[in-house]
């Protein structure tokens, strides 16, 4: 194994995808998928903590990180969707997957779309969509509305922050959770230099989605079609449990789920401990 991941570029659906990887390859294939915004290297106490028992893996989403970004600005669940599949097929099929929140959604739409791939699933409140709206039907109005929301990202400019401390803060605005130790790590990889200072890596279109995405009611059929055991860890404070789905449990077969309590949505940086004590029960390591 190695003492710090190595970093590794494959192509799908020709955008070049960072992963990272810890190295102990003998071991069963763990791919760790990351949320909205977010990056590969939020990962690095997780992946620490299970090197020994898998061959853990974290890759950055299209659009992010230091994966390339879609020349037209479309980031949606089955782009993803095939991202995860093909960092799968590279590592060795069939995984375990641990995914956050967005991570979390296009986990789901995978393990739907290619059970084969995986060996089982835990997942971060990542029951919702990012798909803005609750029209079902696709028509002029749907493809109107999304046009203009995502034409809307032609005219926006990234925050520019003047030092990497300025970026720490921002992020522990966001989540007032994170330790203090780990910021430093993620504001540097998630950020880069800019005229002024820093600004975030992340393609500011990654909320764009696209012209077809998946809508909400058409998640469960996905759902449903899984056949690995899935873990969902939910945050005893998150704010975002009111975006999720009311009764997973509804469609997706012998689903565990577990409330972290004192936890927001970051449930990995919020209770590292706990996290890690129910994804190993439920692995089994």
């Amino acid at each position: 194994m190695t003492a710090e991941p190595v970093q590794r570029f494959l192509e799908s659906q020709r955008v070049p995808i960072a992963v990272w990887d810890w190295g102990n390859e003998s071991a069963p294939p763990l791919v760790l998928v990351h949320g909205g915004r977010d990056h590969a290297r939020s990962w690095d106490r997780t992946a620490e903590a299970l090197r020994d028992d898998f061959h853990v893996v974290a890759f950055d989403l299209r659009g992010h990180g230091d994966s390339g970004w879609t020349p037209g600005g479309n980031y949606g669940l089955p782009d993803n969707a095939l991202d995860l599949v093909r960092v799968i097929e590279t590592v060795g099929s069939p995984a375990t997957v641990v995914a956050h929140s967005y991570g979390g959604s296009v986990s789901l739409l995978a393990a739907g779309s290619y059970p084969e791939h995986f060996a089982s699933l835990v997942v971060i409140e990542g029951t919702h969509s990012l798909n803005p709206g609750e029209v079902d039907r696709v028509g002029p109005a749907w493809v109107r509305r999304w046009g203009d929301r995502l034409r809307s990202f032609e005219t926006q400019e990234p925050r520019v922050y003047p030092d990497l401390e300025a970026a720490e803060q921002r992020m522990k605005e966001a989540n007032p959770r994170l330790p203090a130790s780990i910021l430093p790590g993620l504001a540097s990889y998630a950020s880069k230099p800019a005229d002024g200072g820093y600004i975030w890596k992340y393609d500011l279109w990654v909320n764009g989605r696209t012209s077809m995405e998946v809508r909400r009611s058409e998640l469960p059929a996905f759902w449903e079609a899984i056949t690995c055991p899935v873990l969902l860890l939910l945050g005893g404070e998150s704010a975002s449990r009111r975006r999720q789905h009311p009764a997973p449990e509804n469609h997706i077969a012998g689903l565990r789920t577990v409330e972290i309590p004192d936890a927001g949505h970051w449930i990995h940086h919020d209770q590292p401990a706990a996290f890690l004590r129910e994804v190993r029960g439920f692995l089994g390591v």
